[in-house]
């Protein structure tokens, strides 16, 4: 049985667009793995906090002395690094807020990138430990980013999560667009019709990879 893990962190509750996106990308999913496990998380609504001299004590030596504040922290970085690495599929609802990702996104990022989890460092370099998910990203965005260079440098929202995934050793990584959100009712409809397409497209290709290798 392969595990799933459903992630959101747009603020904006039922008015989301990247939320709509990840309930039908996982419904989808379901559809052609009806035995897959759900896991979900609301970054929103439960949101570790950001780095702080507090939350490091993951990076620590294992001999360290941690007060009572840093185990407790240490509890919250264990329990989310652990669950994105047993996830066999993980999808993320990430909209676009101000050329990036949005700050509760990033803090769930700063908590599972630790080192001898989810990568390491060799003489050759950093490797990612992480390999073998499928990574699924719902992008919500107001305006149009993906149609010129121009606006391709302004974000920093699909390819920071590229990044971070690649880095992690994750190399499938998909992304479900729906942008130009902000500019009329019509540009949003089409959007929402060219994301469901995509959605479509995406799991299934997805779907039919083997479950070994999707648990690798």
């Amino acid at each position: 049985m392969s595990k799933l893990l459903h992630i959101d962190s747009s603020i904006l509750g039922g008015n989301s667009v990247s939320r709509q996106l990840t309930a039908q990308i996982v419904a989808s999913w379901r559809a052609s793995h009806p035995g897959t496990e759900v896991d979900y998380l609301d970054l929103a609504v439960d949101t570790p906090s950001h780095l702080s001299a507090d939350s490091l004590g993951f990076r620590a030596p294992a001999d360290a002395v941690l007060t009572d504040v840093q185990r407790r922290e240490n509890a919250v970085s264990e329990a989310l690094v652990s669950q994105f690495l047993a996830a066999d599929v993980v999808v993320i609802g990430a909209p676009l807020y101000n050329f990036a990702v949005p700050t509760q996104l990033k803090a769930w990022i700063d908590r599972v990138a630790q080192v001898g989890r989810t990568f390491k460092y060799t003489d050759k370099g950093p490797v990612g430990l992480a390999g073998g998910k499928t990574v699924i990203v719902a992008s919500a965005r107001g305006g149009v980013y993906s149609t010129s260079d121009a606006m391709r440098a302004l974000e920093h929202q699909e390819s920071y999560l590229q990044t971070i995934f690649g880095f992690f050793g994750v190399t499938d990584v998909r992304f479900v667009r729906a942008e130009g959100l902000a500019m009329g009712e019509a540009a949003k409809a089409a959007a929402l019709t060219a994301a469901a397409a995509e959605i479509t497209v995406q799991t299934q290709t997805a779907a039919n990879q083997p479950d070994a290798a999707l648990a690798a």
